[in-house]
């Protein structure tokens, strides 16, 4: 469920932040649009398209494939959105050899109890999934030249960092969305989910598929998104609490001193 992480309208207002109107979870902060959608799961007749489309017979036990998330910076039209759909085609895309466990043998028959399966697919549904990408056009703006729409991602030695998210700013908004899950039959489970975390002065994202197979194997792939907001709101409200504002402030001068008191002795 989404929460509001305690942000009151005076917490989002000093952001300069906005929730979204009434339907959709999710806050409009400096130029971002971050949305959440949770749904129930699919049924039957639209796990067997998903199959076809995906050219399969075996989908996870719980497949939320109406659920999503997905950020939106409005002025250049980039899109960074999380869904259980791509996250399967990458899935298929990497055949991993399916995890030989002697619980699996009776794994076969859980779907189909009148016909023998043969495990020969990575029942986990281990996939190597960072996301989904897009360019939306923004008719406001005029189409670039080169006419590029795709993202261009370097590597680069910068880290996260650390000390802003455990800074004690507000959380403005914050969900936790499944994408799909699988017990593996009551022998372990197979989990993908993203979290989002937006407070005043940046957004975190955490996607993670999770892994434990009972006594056998556990496996974690993370994929960790931050962006840190640049100078200060417009809003002449966002200057209301000194305590946000000084950690955003350059520092001038710093001195720090002890002050000795000698022993006296009284007679």
């Amino acid at each position: 469920m989404a929460v509001w992480g305690g942000a009151s309208e005076s917490d989002l207002k000093a952001a300069g932040a906005e929730a979204l109107p009434d339907g959709p979870s999710g806050v409009r902060l400096r130029g971002w649009h971050i949305e959440s959608s949770r749904r129930p799961i699919l049924n039957s007749l639209a796990l067997q398209e998903w199959e076809e489309k995906l050219g399969t017979s075996h989908l996870p036990e719980m497949v939320f494939g109406e659920s999503s998330l997905y950020l939106l910076h409005e002025d250049s039209g980039l899109k960074l959105h999380f869904n259980a759909f791509d996250a399967l085609k990458g899935w298929k895309r990497e055949p991993l050899p399916p995890v030989e466990v002697p619980a699996a043998a009776k794994w076969k028959f859980r779907s189909k109890p009148f016909q023998q399966v043969i495990l020969d697919y990575d029942y986990t549904f281990t996939t190597p999934y960072c996301g989904s990408e897009a360019i939306e056009p923004n008719p406001e703006k005029a189409i670039s030249e080169d006419g590029c729409c795709s993202l261009c991602w370097e590597d680069c030695d910068e880290r996260i960092d650390l000390a802003a998210l455990s800074s004690k700013e507000p959380i403005l908004f914050y969900d936790e969305v499944v994408l799909y899950e699988d017990e593996l039959a009551d022998n372990g489970v197979s989990l993908l989910t993203v979290k989002v975390r937006v407070m005043p002065s940046c957004w975190f994202l955490l996607l993670r598929f999770w892994l434990r197979v009972d006594g056998v194997l556990m496996r974690l792939r993370d994929t960790r998104v931050y962006c840190a907001f640049k100078g200060f709101p417009s809003d002449s409200a966002s200057y209301g609490d000194p305590n946000l504002i000084s950690q955003r402030l350059p520092v001038i001068a710093h001195k720090t001193q002890r002050l000795k008191v000698s022993s006296l002795l009284i007679c």
